[in-house]
């Protein structure tokens, strides 16, 4: 962390790579060549190198949630450093578990539209060559399976959502204590000397 900070190219071309995931293209801005090979998953959004604050990019492909691009104060100090990596470490965390989430919910919603097709008898695709679809009330059935079938992983996600939230909102009120305590000290200077 402490490389990052060296130098304002170096800060944003890690933090936009961070946000790209391996084998993602990255935006142009950022410095970084594009691989054409690999399709993107994350969005290749990069604050102006120049930005002072933090930025929200557009939503992830996977999870739908739109990833912040932290900025990182030259001056930062080892309490707004620890705030930073553990806001961080959370968005990493929430993308991971609602990317995980969805292409759960994707597949299980496929497999049981494919199951209730075939045991009706028909195929993917309607004569008319559209994609066969369910009703309302099959689909209902599907999601109160699937919100029964994850209950424990989603109140197991929520604890931890408020954990992490509250140790966040703990260190945000320390930082600021930090900041006022810092400015009482510099205006006792100013009046010493």
């Amino acid at each position: 962390m402490a490389s990052l900070r060296s130098g304002r190219r170096t800060v944003v071309s890690p933090l936009c790579r961070a946000f790209t995931g391996p084998g993602s293209h990255l935006a142009p801005e950022c410095g970084a060549p594009r691989r054409d090979a690999a399709p993107s998953r994350v969005s290749r959004f990069c604050p102006p190198r120049k930005s002072c604050y933090d930025w929200i990019g557009p939503p992830d492909k996977c999870s739908n949630l739109r990833p912040v691009h932290f900025y990182i104060p030259e001056n930062e100090s080892p309490l707004e450093q620890k705030l930073r990596e553990l806001r961080q470490e959370t968005q990493e965390w929430n993308q991971q578990f609602w990317a995980n989430q969805n292409l759960t919910f994707r597949k299980e919603k496929e497999e049981f539209i494919h199951s209730r097709l075939k045991a009706k008898g028909l195929g993917l695709r309607a004569e008319s060559g559209q994609k066969a679809t369910l009703n309302a009330e099959e689909m209902a059935d599907f999601y109160k399976e699937f919100l029964s079938k994850n209950f424990q992983k989603h109140m197991y996600y929520n604890r931890d959502w408020y954990k992490r939230n509250f140790a966040i909102t703990y260190f945000m009120g320390k930082v600021a204590l930090e900041k006022i305590w810092n400015k009482l000290r510099l205006k006792q200077k100013k009046t010493i000397n």
